[in-house]
């Protein structure tokens, strides 16, 4: 497997970058077709998070936390978030959002820190979803 062996190379912010382009195309392609989470509109869409993937690492990866939404909601109006999280409970279920949100809050009492092969596994999984 050269290409582990490749990553094993990258620092850090590197592949949080790769693992982030991988990850964000596959919301992409998941969502491709769907309206934006927040206002409904049919456009191109981005990889938008529920909760800030920066403030809240544990759930920057997480596919319920993150869904196609449009640039206007996702950048102008900051995630566009109280239409977002009555969409988001309509299509995961209270309990998956109840379980995103306990995540959150349990990671602000442990922390979170970064590493490679964590890193590593996330680029290799939607490397391959993407294929």
């Amino acid at each position: 497997m050269a290409t582990i062996e490749t990553l094993k190379k990258k620092s850090l912010p590197q592949l949080k970058a790769i693992a982030v382009t991988h990850f964000h195309k596959f919301i992409r392609n998941r969502d491709h077709g769907q309206p934006c989470i927040s206002c409904g509109k049919h456009t191109t869409l981005q990889a938008g998070h529920f909760y800030s993937g920066g403030k809240h690492p544990t759930v920057r990866f997480n596919e319920d936390n993150v869904n196609g939404q449009c640039m206007r909601c996702n950048y102008y109006f900051s995630g566009n978030l109280l239409p977002y999280r009555d969409n988001l409970i309509e299509k995961i279920g209270q309990e998956r959002f109840d379980k995103l949100t306990l995540n959150v809050q349990m990671s602000k009492r442990t922390g979170f820190k970064w590493s490679k092969l964590y890193l590593i596994e996330i680029i290799e999984k939607y490397k391959a979803l993407n294929k």
